[in-house]
Order: C-alpha cells, then sequence, then structure tokens
C-alpha cells in the first residue's frame, strides 16, 4: 500500500483522540544490520493494536526499539507527547511503559510473590499484589513456588502481573500466547480484554492473529522493517486472503 493511501487509511481509522504512542521515520539497527527502515503508526489511548508479520520482518525490534533496549535506534517515538528516543529504557519505564518480552524474563530462583515484588513502581495506581492474585488465581495458589517450577502460562500471568504492579499503562506483550495451551490462551485473551475495558493501551505482537482478532482494535502489517497495510479488526475476516498472502500462511 503506497505510503500517502496507507495514512490516509490510518487517519480514517483511529479514534479523534491524541495518540498515546506515536510512531514516526524509526530506524533500528543490530550492529551493522539494519532491521527497521521508516517504521510509522501509532496506538490510541485504551486501544489493543497488534503488529502482524512474518518471522523475521522487525516486529520484536520494533518493541525493542520502543522500550530503549535496542542497541541503535532513530527517528521520533512519541508517549504521551514526550519524545523518547533520546532517553535510557529506565527513563522510558519510569514514563510508565511495560515490557512483556517473548521470553517472559523470570527471575528462576525467585518466588512468584518475589518477582512481583522486584520492579519498582514507576507510576501512581499501580495494582496490588491481591489485585494481581484476583486477576491471575493460579499465581497466588503458586505464590511460594520458584520460577522454574512454573508452567509456560503461569510463566506469562507473572510477567504481566509484574507489569502491572509498576503502573504502566502502555504494555508491550511479544508472542504472549506462543506455545501455551488453548485454555491458556483464552485466560490470557480475557486478561487482555479486561485490562483494555479498564482502560489501559496495548501494542502486541502476535502470530496467531485469530487470538488478535478476539481483543484487538486495528493491525498493522510489518514487511522487511516497514508498515505496509492497516486492517480494522471488523475488516479482518473480509480481509482474510490478504492477510494470508502477508503472512505467508
Amino acid at each position: 500500500m503506497p505510503d500517502a493511501a496507507l495514512a490516509e487509511r490510518e487517519t480514517a481509522s483511529a479514534s479523534t483522540a491524541a495518540p498515546s504512542l506515536a510512531i514516526e521515520g524509526l530506524e533500528g539497527w543490530y550492529g551493522e544490520s539494519h532491521v527497521l527502515h521508516g517504521m510509522r503508526f501509532d496506538v490510541r489511548p485504551g486501544e489493543v493494536v497488534t503488529l502482524l508479520g512474518r518471522n523475521g520482518a522487525g516486529k520484536t525490534t520494533t518493541l525493542r526499539a520502543i522500550i530503549g533496549i535496542l542497541g541503535k535506534r532513530a527517528g521520533s517515538v512519541r508517549y504521551d507527547g514526550v519524545e523518547t528516543i533520546r532517553l535510557s529504557s529506565r527513563a522510558i519505564a519510569r514514563l510508565g511503559i511495560g515490557y512483556v518480552p517473548e521470553e517472559r524474563g523470570i527471575f528462576s530462583s525467585l518466588s512468584v510473590y518475589e518477582n512481583l515484588m522486584l520492579p519498582p513502581r514507576v507510576k501512581p495506581g499501580g495494582m496490588s499484589v491481591p489485585e494481581i492474585y484476583t486477576l491471575f488465581p493460579n499465581l497466588e495458589e503458586r505464590a511460594g513456588s520458584q520460577g522454574t517450577k512454573l508452567s509456560g502460562g503461569e510463566q506469562q500471568m507473572l510477567a504481566i502481573g509484574r507489569i502491572l504492579r509498576t503502573g504502566a499503562k502502555l504494555i508491550l506483550l511479544d508472542e504472549p500466547t506462543e506455545g501455551l495451551a488453548p485454555v491458556i490462551v483464552q485466560q490470557i485473551g480475557h486478561t487482555l480484554a479486561r485490562l483494555k475495558r479498564e482502560g489501559y493501551t496495548i501494542l502486541l505482537v502476535e502470530q496467531n492473529f485469530r487470538f488478535a482478532q478476539t481483543i484487538a482494535d486495528r493491525h498493522f502489517v510489518v514487511e522487511q522493517g516497514r508498515v505496509v497495510d492497516c486492517i480494522l479488526n471488523a475488516e479482518l475476516d473480509a480481509n482474510i486472503g490478504k492477510l494470508h498472502a502477508y503472512l505467508g500462511v
């Protein structure tokens, strides 16, 4: 899709609210390898937006660039009007952005409770541990268990819960359903839908577009480090052939 047509579609599909997250001309490198080539999209307050694309398209790299842990990046990343491209990852997190990586980052030698308590609060309004246990009852049952004793689904719940305690209101999620049983995928979906209702803003990288369809508002298709299309969730089924071509399925 040409850039002008894509920009027009994004504008038509978005609400009138100012973006919570605005990405313009984002470039990113791993060493000498140039991976992101002018990424451009936005996420409105309270939206769930997905980045869809084949493996290696640049989706995870985009999340890493937003949170500031990519070695080299350029362009513009604005969160609630604040330019973050020159800030450290710690300073970016303190603005209220939380990142749940695909590998989840659970400390294996610490208990569930200790993992939850480890990150500092960065903003008022973070969930308390009892509130997180209400959201994820499995975690309360396993509160004293070490990270190595948790299932993949429990680790994913813990990784999300840990971010919610910090007070972050924009959550970056990388492949949260990867390798999980269908019943756990459904539980994660219900949780993300609840967070959306409570006003959280979520940017989701997800290969399972059928899962994304249950919670997302818009889908940005990424190819070779660029956004090449924007598909409204309500129009996903009508564009399923095009999406299959993009994803190679």
